[in-house]
């Protein structure tokens, strides 16, 4: 399937490979499609859309078994305070839908904060712009393509 992520990857000359899965649209969390393409959801990255008081929209990437520390967010991008927007948002900003956004090919260009655990991994998997596939690739390669900033952003689910 190509998706504007796998165009882009193609562009870039970056070797990844597709997992497609079945998708239960009642069922999108993170840790459900890594169980469903057999990686650790450690190295499941799920993008998250952020808003920062000062410095308006950003997309946090973070392991799918682990949710964003807004606070730790907010450190890394300047603000004072960032918070997630609503979902009814995350389309008209992404132009992706929920459990297929990605920070690859994103409709505008933000800045994309990746946490640094994505360096603990040979091979991570992010979604490919739409439900059931995932792409695999090296974290380098996947913070490169989308120039992305490393930091500490995710803490263990509440």
């Amino acid at each position: 399937m190509k998706t504007n992520a796998v165009r882009l990857l193609d562009t870039m000359g970056v070797r990844y490979e597709l997992r497609e899965y079945e998708v239960d649209p009642a069922v999108l969390d993170a840790e459900t499609v890594a169980r469903k393409i057999g990686l650790p959801a450690e190295s499941v990255f799920k993008t998250l859309v952020a808003r920062g008081d000062r410095n308006g929209v950003c997309l946090a990437v973070v392991p799918a078994n682990m949710e964003l520390d807004e606070k730790a967010l907010a450190r890394l991008t300047g603000d004072r305070k960032t918070e997630l927007a609503p979902l009814k948002e995350v389309q008209p900003l992404t132009g992706y839908i929920r459990g297929g956004v990605t920070a690859l090919a994103c409709k505008r260009k933000y800045p994309v904060f990746v946490d640094d655990t994505v360096e603990l991994f040979d091979v991570i998997s992010v979604s490919a712009g739409v439900r059931g596939t995932q792409i695999l690739l090296r974290p380098t390669d996947y913070v490169a393509a989308v120039d992305g900033t490393l930091g500490a952003i995710s803490r263990r689910k509440q």
